[in-house]
C-alpha cells in the first residue's frame, strides 16, 4: 500500500485558524449570523425552536433538493444528493467514478482534496495546468497530454481555488470535448459560482452541458454559511445512487437543522440577498488588497480574480512559501495559505472578503513580516 497522502492545507488551517489574531486563510467571506438568516422573524424562529432533532431524509429534504435543482438547467430533485459540505460530495464522487489503477486528470492549481483522495485510492493521477504566466488561462496542451484512454475522471474547479479565475466558454467546451473523446466523467467543483467580483451573473454550471458531469456546490463560499456544512452533488440519478451508498458509510446524513436552514437560505429571495452580501464583501475587500499590493509593486504580482474572496499572489523573495507562511504566523499571528499547498511555489493565498479594519491590520502585519524576511 502506498503512503497515505494527508490533506496538508486543511490540517494546517484546522490546527492554527483558532490560534492566530488574524485569519486570512479562509476562502469564503465573513460568515452570516443565524440572527440575520432568520431575519429576526418570530415565525421563523418559532419554527426552528419547534423542530424535532431527528434524522432528516438522508439524501436531503425534498425542499432543499428542489431549491438546489432549480439552480441547475434540466435538473430535478432526484438529480440532487445533499452532503456534509462540498468536501463529502467531492470525496464520494471521486470514490464512485474511478477504481484503483484507473486514471484521473486533475486541474492544478486547485483545492487539492480530489488529488489527495485519488492518490490515497491508488488511482493513476495526472495533472493539467492553468498558466501562471498567462492570466491563469487553461493550458490546453497539458490537458490533452494528461488525458489518456485510461482516464475515467477529469476534475476541474470553476471558478478556481486559489486563482479565482472562471473558465471561458471556449475552455469549458474544450474540457468537455476532451472528456467525451475518452468517455471520461467530469467532476466540476463549483462552490464559488455566485461569488463573482465583476458581474451579478453566476458562473454557468457544467451540469447539463455534457451527460457525464457531476457538479459540486455548497453553502460555504458564495453564501457565507460554512457552519451549516451543507453541500451537494448534482448528476445523473444512477450515479447519485452509487454516491448515496458511500454517503451511508461516510455520514448517513446532514442534520435536520442544517437542512431546514439551508432550504431557507436557498429560497429565491434569500438566495439573492446572500449572494449580494457575498459580492459586497468581495467588491469592498478587493480594493483594500489591491491598494496594499500596489504599495509593494516590486514585491508582489497578482492576476485579479473573477470570483471568490481570495487572491493568489506571487512574491519575489527567495524563500519557500511554506517557510514564509510559517514565519508570518509565528511572528505576526496571521494565517495565510502557502502556494506550495496548491503546487504553486513562490505564491501566497490571501483572503480579502473580510471587514476592512480586520483585513487591513492583517495585511499590515504581513507587510512587516515580508520586510523582515527581505532584510534577513
Amino acid at each position: 500500500m502506498s503512503e497515505f497522502q494527508p490533506f496538508v492545507m486543511e490540517h494546517k488551517m484546522g490546527k492554527w485558524e483558532v490560534e492566530v489574531d488574524y485569519n486570512l486563510s479562509e476562502s469564503g467571506v465573513h460568515p452570516v449570523k443565524l440572527r440575520d438568516l432568520l431575519d429576526n422573524d418570530p415565525e421563523r424562529i418559532s419554527q426552528m425552536l419547534d423542530t424535532e432533532l431527528t434524522y432528516p431524509q438522508v439524501n436531503g429534504t425534498p425542499e432543499i433538493r428542489q431549491h438546489i435543482a432549480d439552480m441547475y438547467e434540466g435538473a430535478a430533485p432526484e438529480n440532487v444528493l445533499v452532503t456534509v459540505g462540498a468536501a463529502e460530495a467531492n470525496f464520494i464522487a471521486a470514490s464512485s467514478l474511478a477504481e484503483p489503477g484507473e486514471g484521473i486528470a486533475v486541474m492544478v492549481p486547485n483545492y487539492m482534496q480530489i488529488w489527495g483522495i485519488a492518490k490515497n485510492r491508488g488511482l493513476d493521477v495526472k495533472t493539467f495546468h492553468l498558466d501562471a504566466d498567462n492570466a491563469w488561462q487553461l493550458d490546453i496542451d497539458s490537458l490533452r497530454e494528461a488525458v489518456t484512454p485510461n482516464t475515467k475522471v477529469i476534475a476541474v474547479c470553476n471558478p478556481n481555488n486559489p486563482t479565482g479565475r472562471a473558465m471561458t466558454e471556449a475552455e469549458i467546451n474544450t474540457v468537455i470535448e476532451v472528456a467525451d473523446s475518452v468517455g471520461a466523467w467530469i467532476i466540476a467543483d463549483e462552490v464559488y459560482a455566485g461569488a463573482e467580483r465583476l458581474t451579478n451573473e453566476p458562473t454557468r454550471s457544467l451540469y447539463g452541458r455534457y451527460e457525464k458531469v457531476v457538479a459540486i456546490g455548497s453553502l460555504s463560499k458564495a453564501y457565507g454559511l460554512p457552519g451549516l456544512r451543507i453541500g451537494w452533488a448534482v448528476g445523473p440519478v444512477d450515479v447519485l445512487e452509487s454516491m448515496w451508498y458511500r454517503h451511508d458509510y461516510a455520514a448517513i446524513t446532514t442534520s435536520m437543522l442544517a437542512n431546514q436552514l439551508g432550504a431557507l437560505a436557498l429560497q429565491p429571495d434569500n438566495r439573492a440577498k446572500l449572494l449580494a452580501r457575498t459580492r459586497g464583501y468581495i467588491r469592498d475587500g478587493y480594493p483594500v488588497l489591491e491598494r496594499w499590493l500596489k504599495k509593494h509593486h516590486n514585491l508582489f504580482t497578482v492576476t485579479p480574480p473573477d470570483a471568490a474572496a481570495i487572491a493568489i499572489v506571487r512574491y519575489n523573495l527567495d524563500v519557500n512559501s511554506l517557510d514564509l507562511a510559517d514565519r508570518i504566523r509565528e511572528d505576526k499571528s496571521v494565517l495565510i495559505v502557502p502556494g506550495d499547498h496548491f503546487h504553486l511555489p513562490q505564491h501566497l493565498r490571501i483572503s480579502f472578503g473580510l471587514p476592512h479594519e480586520y483585513l487591513q491590520t492583517g495585511l499590515d502585519r504581513i507587510h512587516e513580516a515580508m520586510t523582515e524576511a527581505a532584510s534577513s
